[in-house]
């Protein structure tokens, strides 16, 4: 589970670095588009990546047809320069964040199939209102278990995933560790 959190860290930052490389291009479409990632938005990249000196593409094919209204902003938001170097640079970040999700897609299967046998409290932990994805279930199972009986109370539970507070002051002093 944490090497999961570990992978979806890395997908994040790469897309940052993705969007930060289109941003030194001038290219803006993240201030036109609600997903930088979506469908409509990759085509468009991919587009501008085949040849980043041709901004003058028909782009009403590309995106889905709710953003047609969005088309003139679209046209302004494509107005930047991608050099050479710039586009290489693009092209393998964003091969490197397929990547990343296939490999992450890849070890949430293998993670499922480790759960199976501890489905019954999975599902009662998605009882819990806070708890809609079934990986954050898992996740309290892993780093828990699924006994209880190691823990005396709910407050060495509590203390142990390190939900406890503490006040390390007394009479106006705080303790140092």
């Amino acid at each position: 589970m944490r090497y999961r959190f570990k992978l979806t860290n890395f997908r994040t930052s790469e897309k940052n670095r993705f969007q930060n490389s289109l941003t030194v291009s001038n290219i803006q479409l993240g201030s036109v588009v609600s997903d930088m990632f979506g469908e409509s938005s990759m085509n468009i990249i991919r587009k501008l990546l085949e040849d980043p000196t041709n901004t003058e593409f028909e782009i009403k094919s590309l995106i889905h047809g709710s953003m047609d209204k969005k088309i003139p902003e679209l046209k302004l938001a494509i107005e930047g320069f991608i050099t050479p170097e710039q586009a290489g640079k693009l092209t393998v970040i964003n091969q490197h964040v397929e990547n990343l999700q296939a490999r992450k897609a890849d070890l949430e299967e293998l993670i499922l199939s480790l759960a199976e046998p501890y489905m019954e409290e999975i599902n009662l932990i998605l009882t819990v209102p806070s708890f809609k994805n079934i990986f954050s279930a898992i996740a309290v199972v892993s780093e828990i278990g699924v006994s209880m009986d190691v823990f005396p109370t709910a407050k060495h539970l509590c203390s142990w995933a390190g939900l406890t507070p503490t006040n390390n002051e007394s009479a106006g002093r705080e303790k140092v560790s």
